[in-house]
């Protein structure tokens, strides 16, 4: 079977392990869609398909209003890769190009902006303007449709350079202005539900999407024995728990909150295989929406390939029973990549003292949470000695990347470059910080076997789980001269 005919077959199937993964137009209505839209399948020489909704966009088709393509979990393809293609996508995710445009991001990258703009539309059918731009839209309809925030506002809380410009990218994604989208939003909150500061009474409320099988249960485990007092609690009972911490991010500070389960909530099942994490986020600025949308995600690990993973590990017979007991478990990664570096190397006890003596306290506290995570810069200039000071400095003076697009081989040689430094530290900073799914793991004693590869990350949190000793494969680190 063609990859053409594999790609028919899941939309004749309607089948949403490929949403996010692929996305169709349709020559003769215009509009594009995810592989699950339950619209009537169109005949296969009407259909068209792209790998991002960006390039479906700029080939001049129209955001489905039935199946909403634009809010799929992203393709987990762009976590894998540690090519340009993959982390450029995953800076674009972070609003890179919103922030510094295509010139930052090539500087980032390493590349021309030329290079960066013929790789991508070479392998995605669109450039990062189209991309960012299409990220712009989405992240205005879910303003439009969950705050009672002024239309002007969102433009530019969005991203976008004018209200013109905002305007016309609306109706040329949704057909509809954002007037429209707004009145169409089902139970939409009252006009004057806004705080003094003008963001919205009870936060953005949002839907964190995911494909497949998730198992909260052993990252809201992970996320309360690692939470630090003043930045990060964990409430309720077991199956029902809320993860709340502060944010640093580009413009200002946040506060977010996300539950473990959701009452009345549809779970995954065969024939509607996804569901998500329902989440509020509170903002001093409305730029970071974007920003801090996409770190939740990784933190929660939200564009894995629960298929993909479990598939390759069931074929293990140590671990087969442990995906049976477990499908779907992901490989939680970091909401702040430099704080989980700094917390890997002090510990939670320690993190806590550096919270308190060097943390920023919150301009309006909610509860225990009150101050966010110290940066880098205050804490080489406080504590310049021993692993946390060299460590600190290198992030500060940008000699050390652990952002979204930090190439990860660069990241873990200049890591273990530091006095002090262990390759066990550089493991739990590389599977985390750097969201690599791939670091090498396994039982005392015994060899990684390669048949775990691309996902050895998520072979440790199975071992885990299961209450299995396990060791770091340092020998994996070392990076060829």
């Amino acid at each position: 079977m063609t990859k053409e005919e594999t790609r028919y077959e899941a939309v004749r199937s309607r089948d949403a392990r490929f949403d996010g993964v692929f996305f169709f137009a349709v020559e003769t209505t215009g509009i594009y869609c995810r592989p699950s839209c339950p619209a009537v399948t169109p005949k296969r020489r009407n259909v068209r398909y792209y790998a991002t909704a960006a390039a479906a966009q700029s080939s001049g088709f129209r955001a489905c209003r039935r199946c909403r393509p634009d809010a799929v979990p992203g393709s987990a393809e762009w976590n894998v890769r540690a090519d340009v293609v993959g982390r450029a996508m995953r800076m674009i995710g972070d609003g890179v190009v919103d922030r510094e445009g295509v010139s930052g991001l090539a500087i980032r990258l390493g590349y021309s902006a030329r290079q960066v703009q013929r790789q991508l539309t070479a392998e995605l059918g669109a450039g990062p303007v189209a991309l960012a731009r299409a990220q712009r839209a989405h992240t205005a309809r879910v303003l439009l449709q969950t705050t009672a925030l002024p239309i002007t506002e969102i433009a530019f809380a969005a991203g976008f350079a004018s209200v013109r410009q905002f305007n016309d990218t609306m109706r040329a994604v949704y057909a509809s202005t954002p007037s429209e989208l707004r009145a169409a939003a089902p139970g939409r909150r009252g006009a004057g539900a806004r705080d003094a500061d003008g963001t919205p009474s009870a936060g953005i409320p949002l839907r964190l999407a995911h494909r497949g099988p998730y198992q909260s249960g052993p990252v809201f485990d992970l996320l309360a024995a690692e939470a630090v007092p003043g930045i990060e609690v964990v409430a309720g009972a077991p199956g029902s728990r809320t993860y709340r911490r502060t944010l640093r991010l580009p413009y200002g500070t946040g506060i977010v909150a996300v539950d473990e389960r959701r009452s009345g909530r549809r779970a995954p099942t065969s024939n509607h295989p996804s569901g998500w994490l329902d989440a509020r986020l509170h903002l001093t600025d409305l730029r970071d929406l974007t920003t801090a949308v996409q770190r939740l995600r990784r933190l929660f690990d939200l564009d894995a390939d629960p298929y993909a993973v479990d598939e390759r590990l069931a074929a293990d017979p140590l671990l087969a029973p442990l995906v049976a007991a477990r499908p779907g478990l992901r490989s939680p990664g970091a909401a702040d990549p430099e704080e989980l570096a700094v917390r890997a190397v002090v510990g939670r006890n320690e993190a806590e003292r550096l919270v308190r003596a060097y943390g920023k306290a919150l301009d309006a506290p909610c509860g225990t949470l009150t101050h966010v995570f110290p940066e880098p810069a205050v804490l080489a200039e406080a504590e310049p000695e021993g692993t946390l000071g060299a460590l600190a400095a290198a992030l500060a003076d940008g000699r050390l990347r652990l952002d979204a697009g930090a190439d990860r081989d660069d990241a873990a040689s200049a890591l273990l470059a530091l006095p002090g430094m262990d390759p066990h530290t550089v493991a739990v900073i590389r599977a985390r910080a750097l969201g690599d799914p791939d670091v090498a793991v396994g039982p005392p004693g015994e060899q990684v076997p390669d048949s775990w590869r691309p996902w050895r990350s998520y072979a440790l949190r199975h071992l885990k789980a299961a209450g299995h000793q396990v060791t770091v494969n340092t020998s994996e680190l070392e990076v060829d001269e």
